[in-house]
């Protein structure tokens, strides 16, 4: 009887423990029980009022170790791991702060989080690091001495002055974009794991840190972006260094490049590009047989390119643009059979352009622009058409027709055949190019027609044929460039009506017809359809006639839309979509002006030298950020519409050789950017505005107006210049040369559904001889 009621205990005892077996996960998982001490939490929720941090999942109701960017150890519940990336604190550190009570963290992330000021010694207390990541912050002055004991710190840092010799555990070192200004003198030789030593992006300065060569466990050193200067010195390079990237690019080294590079025989690749290094290139950097990428660009080497370049034959990238290599270009290059980028553009190479450029089978880019090449040679052979991807042979001296075996790249991205001297018909081959986004012939003495091949143009994007002889009708197949944004035909002898056809397009950012033979209305309530992407349209010396509707501008919905500066990844054009360059040139600011790199919010129109009649509609009071309007020698009447003080960028207004009448509006004055103006020869009467804007300008650009008064103090202050009149305004008038921003253009193509753009910006000063009134 006590045996059987022992087993019966026995069971029941064993019913239970299992039975608190299975509740054991409901225990611990009760929403009751925090993981994360009170302490850690309290910490976090401080550095998140110091930093801003926005994310709705650091509250007090939700246990902090389950917080976005945050993790504990599930043990002791301290905080461990914390990841704050593009938290865009825009604070500095302080040195009791939140951050600094958390002091068993192991992993920390602030990288991008716009940080500022110097780097407290507080991070000493961060005993447990082992990773550290500042990357992309604004953070000045030196690294604390008290980094120096995070011994267990094993990855990416970022500082100032180095002071990290007792940090022997680093293999990654990384103190980049920041604005650190100090020089790199400590030796750091001693931190026998380094693996990885990045400071580019920052005001670095001195000499070439050579003691870095000296550990032989570093592999990928980047120094490039700084102020470093004096010559490159490697000192007692081992040649048994792993060394495998190093690039020094962007900076002010000077002199030659040493001999003691030979020794560097593992590295793959090398970058000195945009330095001052000079000399001949020798022979001692082509003997580093593992190279794949050479960049020694925007520097001043001189002679000829070697021809025992081809003993690198691993090279895959090599670039060389920018320098002052001189002659012919060897033929040894064709040896390099892996060789996949060239570029030898904006140098002083002549003769033949070798063939043999693009006998690699995996050449896919080839740049040879600004040279003095002048032929092609008797015959080219073509190993692999469908490989090359980019062909730029445009500023040289070739001439002739278009060479045939270009059809043979069928593959082409991108064909820039500008500024040369090519004659003959442009190749009918260009229906075969399916993947072409850019067509450049611009400047050269083209004639024919502009062929009716596009009808696989799904791709094409640019298309600059302009300063040509070509004649006939725009072809209608361009209907199927549906991603089109720049179009470039000014310059030209072409015959047609308008292309209201082209206004369903609706990534067309520039069209410039300018200066052909185009006639007719460019309106039509039936089939017009609204431009909805134009920013830049230049329709100037044609002749088109007829009146514009009070609502003509109204469907331009990306000429009225107003850029607030703010970007986002899709629309950066250094990141993930490459913009695709064209040059174009509008009369800006009184000149004629070449424009490149033009900044997003630009927008011009130019309808002058026609034969426009009727009031100037008001809707072109819209285009708030209009930087220029051009509507001179028409035939307006009326008055000059109100709505122009509306456009509060507005930079360049012309007028002039009109019939308008009645007063200039006063509001015209209160327009700060306006800078150049000219409303001559009209019929305008009354008081010219008594402003900034209008005393600066030239006693000219009120002349033939005999109803304007109050412009004499204008006169007196003006320089004095010839003044044209109505009948000098078909002629070219010479005057002092006046300095003129020169302007490049660059229209932004996106891939489908992207924002359809165009990046406008000045680069340099120049002069020209042209005149305000003459085109």
């Amino acid at each position: 009887m006590i045996r059987s009621q022992s087993y019966c205990f026995l069971g029941i005892i064993t019913i239970y423990f299992f039975f608190c077996l299975l509740l054991l996960p409901n225990i611990f998982a009760s929403p009751t029980r925090y993981l994360c001490r009170p302490n850690q939490r309290d910490a976090l929720l401080e550095l998140q009022k110091e930093f801003h941090v926005p994310t709705t999942s650091w509250n007090k109701s939700v246990d902090c170790c389950s917080w976005e960017g945050v993790k504990c150890d599930t043990i002791v519940g301290e905080v461990i791991f914390l990841e704050l990336r593009y938290c865009n604190a825009n604070t500095s550190l302080k040195f009791n702060g939140g951050l600094f009570k958390l002091q068993h963290l192991r992993h920390l992330d602030l990288s991008l989080c716009h940080l500022q000021g110097e780097i407290p010694s507080s991070f000493g207390n961060l005993s447990h690091l082992t990773h550290l990541d500042l990357f992309g912050n604004e953070l000045v002055g030196e690294v604390p001495t008290s980094i120096g004991s995070l011994s267990q710190l094993r990855n990416q840092f970022t500082g100032g002055e180095i002071v990290l010799a007792n940090l022997t555990s680093l293999s990654h070192i990384d103190l980049s974009s920041n604005h650190f200004k100090s020089s790199i003198s400590t030796d750091l030789s001693g931190l026998r794991n380094l693996e990885q030593f990045w400071a580019h992006d920052n005001l670095f300065f001195g000499p070439f840190p050579s003691f870095l060569l000296m550990i032989p466990s570093l592999v990928d050193i980047d120094l490039s972006q700084n102020q470093f200067e004096g010559p490159i010195e490697f000192g007692n390079t081992s040649s048994s260094s792993k060394l495998k990237v190093l690039n020094v690019g962007d900076n002010n080294f000077d002199g030659l490049i040493p001999e003691s590079i030979s020794k560097l025989v593992n590295v793959i690749h090398l970058y000195l590009k945009h330095n001052n290094l000079g000399g001949l290139v020798l022979s001692s950097i082509l003997n580093l047989r593992n190279l794949e990428r050479l960049d020694l660009s925007h520097n001043n080497f001189r002679g000829r390119i070697p021809r025992s370049i081809s003993k690198l034959v691993n090279l895959q990238f090599l670039d060389l643009s920018y320098n002052n290599f001189g002659r012919r270009v060897p033929r040894s290059l064709s040896k390099l059979v892996n060789l996949s980028e060239l570029d030898l553009s904006y140098n002083k190479l002549e003769d033949q352009v070798p063939c043999c450029l693009w006998r690699s089978p995996k050449m896919y880019s080839v740049k040879l622009s600004h040279n003095s090449f002048s032929s092609f040679g008797n015959s080219v052979e073509v190993i692999n058409g469908k490989s090359l991807s980019w062909l730029d042979l445009s500023s040289n001296s070739l001439q002739g027709p278009v060479p045939q075996w270009i059809c043979e790249f069928t593959f082409l991205n991108n064909l820039d055949l500008s500024n040369n001297n090519f004659s003959g018909f442009i190749p009918q081959c260009l229906e075969s190019f399916s993947v072409l986004e850019k067509l450049n012939l611009r400047n050269n003495i083209l004639s024919g027609f502009l062929p009716d091949v596009f009808i696989k143009g799904s791709s094409l994007r640019s298309i600059d044929v302009s300063h040509n002889n070509l004649a006939g009708k725009l072809p209608r197949s361009l209907i199927n460039c549906e991603w089109m944004d720049f179009l470039n035909v000014k310059e030209n002898k072409i015959k047609d009506t308008f292309p209201l056809w082209l206004g369903s397009l609706q990534c067309l950012n520039v069209l410039l017809l300018r200066s052909n033979a185009f006639y007719g209305p460019v309106y039509n309530p039936s089939a017009y359809s609204g431009f909805p992407g134009l920013r830049i349209i230049d329709i100037s010396n044609n002749n088109f006639v007829g009146s514009l509707p009070q609502g003509y501008f109204a469907n331009w919905t990306t000429m009225s839309f107003v850029w607030h500066g703010y970007t986002s990844p899709e629309m950066n054009y250094v990141g993930t979509y490459s913009p695709v360059f064209d040059s174009m040139d509008l009369v800006y600011k009184g000149v004629d002006t070449d424009f490149a790199r033009i900044f997003l919010g630009f927008k011009a129109i130019d309808f002058s030298g026609n034969r426009f009649s009727g009031h100037i509609p008001e809707s072109i009071g819209l285009f708030r950020e209009l930087r220029l309007l051009n509507l001179s020698g028409n035939a307006f009447t009326g008055h000059i519409p109100s709505s122009l003080a509306n456009i509060t960028s507005l930079e360049t207004l012309d007028l002039s050789r009109n019939n308008l009448s009645g007063e200039i509006p006063r509001g015209l004055g209160k327009l700060s950017f306006l800078s150049n103006i000219n409303f001559s020869y009209n019929h305008l009467e009354g008081l010219v505005p008594q402003s900034t804007q209008f005393g600066t300008q030239n006693c000219s650009s009120f002349m033939g107006n005999p109803g304007l008064y109050a412009i004499e103090e204008i006169c007196r202050e003006s320089h004095h210049v010839p003044v044209p009149t109505p009948e000098q305004t078909e002629e070219s008038l010479s005057i002092p040369e006046e300095p003129m921003l020169n302007w490049i253009a660059a229209a932004i193509s996106f891939g489908p559904g992207v924002f359809c753009g165009l990046v406008i910006g000045h680069i340099f000063t120049s002069y020209k001889h042209e005149w305000f009134i003459a085109h």
